[in-house]
This record gives C-alpha cells, sequence and structure tokens, in this order.
C-alpha cells in the first residue's frame, strides 16, 4: 500500500513506497491558495482525490504494458454504430455520452454496442481479434471491444505530466514528475462545462490524453454550424471539441483577453476549460500531446 504525502516546503524527500507532491511554482500569476472563498462558498484544492488519482492511474500504466487513446474527433474514424437504447437530441447514452465523436464499446461482437466512449479516453490495451480491440477504459468499469480504427497506443513510458481539472471547485492543477516527485506547477481558477443542452456540455468526468493543439482555436455562434463567433487563444485539446483555452475573444474584437473576473465561478462554457490566456499559454507550451494526461474530478 502506497503513502501519500503533500510537500510544500523548499526541499523533498524520495521514498520508494511514498507519492510526494511538492509545490514548486512555474507559473505563478492568479495562484489560488489551498483553500480559499468564492463569494460565500468555501473552495480547496482536493489533494487527496488528486493524490488518490495519481495512485489509480500508476497502478493503471503499472498495469496494462500496452496503453492507448480513443481517437474520433469529428467523427474522423467513422460514424459510430448506433445503440440499440439511446437518448436524442443529441443522440447520446444514458450516460451522457453523445453519439457524435463518440466510440462505440461493445460487450458481444455480434449485437450492437452498449453505450458510448469519450474520445480522448486512455485505455489498456487487451487483445485483438478480427479488427476489434479489447480495452479497459480508466475511468469506466468493466472490459469492452471497439473497432480497431477508434484505438491508437502510444508509450506507456513517457507520460510525466498530469493536469487535474475541479468541477466542483472549479480550478486548475498541472504536475511534473521528477525523480520520482510530482511537482505542482500551477495553481489557478478556470470555468467548465455548462450542463445546458443541446448547445452547451458539461466538462466530461474522466481520464484523458492530450490530443493536439492550435494557437486560436475559432468557435461558432450558437445554433450556427458554420457562423465564426470569435476565437479562444492558446487552445489545448483533450476530448472532442472539448479543449483548455484561454478567454474567448468575440468578433469583431482581434486582440487577447488576458483574464476574466468569471475564472473559477461557475459552469458556463461549452464543454472546454477557460483559464487565463497567460495560463492557457503556458499548458500549450508545456503540455505535450501523447505524453500528458488530464484528470476531471468532481
Amino acid at each position: 500500500m502506497k503513502k501519500i504525502i503533500i510537500f510544500f516546503t523548499l526541499f523533498s524527500l524520495t521514498f520508494s513506497n511514498e507519492i510526494i507532491l511538492k509545490k514548486e511554482l512555474t507559473y505563478k500569476k492568479y495562484t489560488l491558495e489551498n483553500f480559499y472563498k468564492y463569494k460565500n462558498i468555501s473552495r480547496e484544492f482536493q489533494w487527496e482525490k488528486i493524490q488518490n488519482e495519481i495512485l489509480n492511474i500508476e497502478k493503471f500504466k503499472d498495469k496494462y504494458f500496452k496503453i492507448g487513446t480513443l481517437r474520433n474527433f469529428k467523427n474522423s474514424n467513422g460514424n459510430p454504430a448506433q445503440l440499440e437504447n439511446f437518448l436524442t437530441f443529441p443522440e447520446r447514452d444514458k450516460y451522457g455520452v453523445r453519439r457524435y465523436q463518440g466510440i462505440p464499446l461493445y460487450q458481444s461482437l455480434d449485437k450492437k454496442p452498449i453505450r458510448y466512449g469519450w474520445d480522448g479516453s486512455l485505455v489498456g490495451i487487451l487483445e485483438e481479434k478480427e479488427g476489434f480491440v479489447k480495452i479497459k477504459i480508466e475511468s469506466i468499469e468493466g472490459e469492452w471491444w471497439t473497432p480497431k480504427r477508434y484505438v491508437k497506443q502510444i508509450s506507456n513510458i513517457l507520460i510525466d505530466k498530469l493536469i487535474f481539472i475541479d468541477r466542483k471547485n472549479q480550478n486548475i492543477v498541472t504536475l511534473q514528475k521528477n525523480n520520482g516527485v510530482w511537482i505542482i506547477k500551477s495553481m489557478n481558477p478556470a470555468t467548465t462545462g455548462l450542463d445546458k443542452l443541446p448547445h452547451n456540455y458539461p466538462t466530461p468526468l474522466g481520464t484523458f490524453v492530450i490530443q493536439d493543439k492550435k494557437p486560436r482555436m475559432n468557435y461558432l455562434k450558437l445554433g450556427s454550424s458554420s457562423k465564426i463567433a470569435g476565437f479562444a487563444p492558446y487552445a489545448t485539446r483533450f476530448s472532442g471539441g472539448g479543449y483548455i483555452h484561454g478567454i474567448p475573444v468575440e468578433l469583431p474584437r482581434t486582440e487577447i483577453i488576458e483574464y476574466s473576473p468569471t475564472l473559477g465561478s461557475t459552469p458556463r462554457s461549452r464543454m472546454c476549460v477557460r483559464n487565463a490566456s497567460s495560463h492557457a499559454k503556458y499548458v500549450y507550451e508545456w503540455a505535450k500531446p501523447f505524453n500528458t494526461l488530464l484528470m476531471v474530478i468532481e
């Protein structure tokens, strides 16, 4: 049983059976305290939950020699098969995972899929059979089959960077492993997705692999499939259309907005995670696709 230690001093100790967190900020703007207030609400960084998630990730990587990520951004690997039972507007499974950009999960290859997996999810790869891959999704119970085209294998060795998004407390933490110690690099306010269909979606819970990045992510006017309403700077994608990004800029404005007082308040985006634009730039430059994990907790 591994022990868990948080070290907020200038020094760190290394023990073979301990998880050590050391606060050594690289990005120092807008830093929140461990416990703080939003209006009359007490908020915090859930270090114990973060530690447990790190333990789970380390155990997962130890258990599954082959790991990967689910991939179907904008249905690039094919419109997933329809479930036998599903919800509509938009079409989704009972867990809220949408068919669009989803990954079909089968318990038996001769039947319809049972549910969908989130694009970007971290998985363990168990075996291949007749064009299908058997996987274990880190954040979903059970083992599942899915067509091989939806799974990308990644290196199990290179993952040494973690991002935690806390939906309950509306904050973000970045960490990097160095000589067995998890260094806390930043502790900042964030704003997650609003659960208000059909245009707004909550930021999904689970463990995701950073997929790709773009310096400027255009977003559409609500209800439109083509009209650009503005852009968000320094966008780092983790699931479907879900990005960590800076403050949205509504056209015709073109200058980047550094900060918004709504950060750290209540969910209000369309699945994405808003940050101060300079912190979004920090994440954009620091996080490497396919060797950085992002965990969304409640």
